[in-house]
């Protein structure tokens, strides 16, 4: 029995810390949006390391201040400035995703007008050239993939 409630603890741990597998459906609005910094065009690169404790990868750009933080699978500073500062969105060096700690959850950062703008500034820095087109169907709101 003690096996048993172990193996639910960890699966829990497991899933809470994005251990888990499946399809994560990104929102595409999110009221914290406001929050953001009016200049992000001009952003550090990504492949800048953690400002507190230097961490070289899997770091994230608050799209609020643009302190670069590492995630919470290093040594938690992003979530920790979240908690200190409010701030909520950050966008992640690794893979270019958005995140809004207040709505605990992704944001579709092509859909989303406004985050447009930084997306295709870090997709550039990252990779030298600008991100794939979405087809237009695609971007309208609602409109689902065939």
């Amino acid at each position: 029995m003690a096996s048993s409630s172990s193996s639910l603890i960890v699966g829990e741990e497991d899933d809470f810390y994005g251990g888990g597998s499946g399809w994560v459906e990104a929102r595409t609005s999110c009221e914290h949006l406001p929050t953001m910094s009016n200049d992000l065009i001009h952003i550090p690169p990504p492949d800048s390391c953690c400002s507190r404790c230097h961490h070289p990868s899997e770091n994230w750009l608050c799209l609020g201040c643009k302190d670069v933080l590492c995630s919470r699978f290093i040594n938690k500073h992003m979530l920790n400035h979240h908690k200190e500062t409010g701030h909520s969105l950050a966008l992640s060096y690794s893979d270019l995703s958005v995140w809004c700690f207040s709505c605990e959850s992704y944001l579709d950062a092509q859909l989303i007008v406004k985050l447009r703008p930084v997306y295709e500034t870090a997709h550039l820095m990252k990779f030298g050239t600008a991100p794939p087109a979405r087809p237009d169907e695609f971007l309208q709101v609602g409109l689902e993939a065939p």
